[in-house]
């Protein structure tokens, strides 16, 4: 079954995955709604309606007639039968715009929780599984890498639809326990029901403490940028995200410089600052290039990279990218790609690339919801006059992992990028190279 936006909950779209911290919604979003709450959901509709309306980069907003689409959404709420589907609603106008950027972020739950198994599109071959958490009830279940997620929930997970799946049951509706039908690599076929751990939050106290820098300071803990040096011969650096500051950028570029290769591993990296891409791509040039040219309500200005002059690294550059490589990580590639820097390895990636901001609201005094639309400000069209928008970095060197490489734990394509360079590094070494970092939560029944 595809995804629909109207069953079971399926009303919203968003490309990248976020994370906020869980405080106190001041309504109950499972049970009927009460008039209080349905007056709520009216309210947050309008607030996203009128930020898109005042911020959108396209003031034609792709020929979308968007008063008429939020109405539509309105007379949903008035019959919605819950506050999920009353937010479903929401999601499902700021989606309406076929916008990787531009999306509404519903109120926190007051817990965080964790299904304990990532999974990834690689080419088009379907969805797998890339981790399990050790102890988990996907562990005990015996779900393992390599698997093949043919649904989840009965929802079909193909390579357009797993970012509806992840924001649905991420952010939008997270659920106790996900029903998988998995084929695990024999080509044997079986039904998990996987339960997710949980933990109870603090209640939120003020708009600050809910807040994408915040949740950047949160990842960057658990989400550290990780290198592995060969002598001054090469460096193979894992970057997270661009979610750094320019002084960041500028330690990273100067302990990077000193080698005489760089593999940037940039697989699963969904993007970040406008400012670290323009440093840290800026620091594989000596001179300045463009990035691409910012479209936006008021017209076209160009981006370009800041050169760091005589501490720029000149040494050869190969790039990794994946099917979670997003925005200014694919901004990052296509230039090093347009310019001839170097040369890209892996898989497509995701094609979600535009530059947005983050509108945060609140409402309610002694007990306060909390709630943002991500609006997109500017379309980014590169040197060679095209949006990676729904394109994605097609990499100079394709190379997917199998399901048997998940499942033993290699990477061929980080040993290919390696070999680029002149380092000699099977695919069980490559693979050990950067572990996956699970973050800490006290839960039942997983850890």
């Amino acid at each position: 079954m595809k995804v629909d936006f109207k069953s079971r909950g399926f009303r919203a779209a968003v490309l990248i995955v976020v994370c906020f911290p869980g405080g106190q919604t001041g309504m109950a979003q499972d049970e009927p709604l009460s008039r209080e709450d349905r007056s709520k959901a009216r309210e947050m509709l309008h607030n996203i309606r009128d930020d898109i309306r005042d911020h959108y980069y396209d003031k034609k907003y792709h020929d979308l007639d968007l008063d008429a689409r939020f109405k539509q959404a309105e007379k949903e709420i008035d019959a919605a039968p819950s506050m999920n589907y009353a937010l479903a609603d929401i999601a499902a106008a700021a989606a309406a715009l076929n916008d990787s950027h531009t999306f509404f972020i519903p109120p926190p739950r007051p817990y965080k929780h964790s299904y304990g198994w990532e999974m990834q599109a690689l080419g088009d071959s379907g969805c797998f599984v890339t981790a399990v958490r050790p102890g988990s009830d996907a562990e005990k279940k015996g779900l393992r890498p390599g698997d093949q997620i043919l649904t989840v929930n009965g929802h079909d997970a193909v390579r357009e639809d797993i970012w509806k799946i992840k924001f649905v049951f991420n952010i939008l509706r997270p659920q106790p326990g996900l029903r998988l039908m998995v084929r695990a690599t024999d080509g044997s076929t079986r039904q998990l029901d996987v339960m997710a751990a949980m933990r109870a939050t603090g209640h939120l106290r003020d708009l600050r403490d809910w807040s994408l820098d915040q949740d950047a300071r949160n990842a960057e803990l658990l989400h550290r940028a990780r290198s592995v040096e060969y002598g001054n011969d090469a460096i193979i650096w894992k970057l997270p995200n661009f979610i750094f500051t320019t002084d960041q950028a500028n330690k990273m570029l100067d302990e990077i410089r000193s080698h005489k290769a760089l593999v940037l591993d940039l697989r699963g990296n969904p993007g970040g600052s406008v400012d670290f891409l323009a440093h840290f791509l800026g620091g594989m040039f000596d001179h300045q290039v463009k990035i691409a040219d910012r479209v936006t309500r008021s017209g076209s200005k160009q981006q370009s990279t800041k050169s760091r002059g005589d501490k720029t690294f000149n040494g050869k550059l190969v790039v990794l990218v994946d099917s979670e490589s997003g925005s200014a990580s694919e901004i990052f590639a296509r230039v090093v790609q347009l310019e001839k820097r170097g040369t890209v390895v892996g898989d497509l990636s995701s094609g979600s690339v535009m530059e947005s901001l983050l509108y945060p609201h609140q409402m309610g005094s002694m007990v306060m919801t909390f709630y943002a639309a991500s609006i997109t400000e500017a379309d980014l069209v590169m040197s060679d006059g095209k949006s990676l928008e729904h394109v994605g970095v097609v990499p100079d060197v394709r190379i997917i992992p199998t399901p048997g490489d998940l499942a033993s734990g290699r990477d061929p394509a980080l040993a290919n990028a390696a070999g680029l360079v002149g380092l000699k590094l099977t695919p069980e070494q490559a693979g050990k190279l950067f572990p996956i970092e699970w973050p800490n939560i006290e839960a039942v029944p997983g850890k």
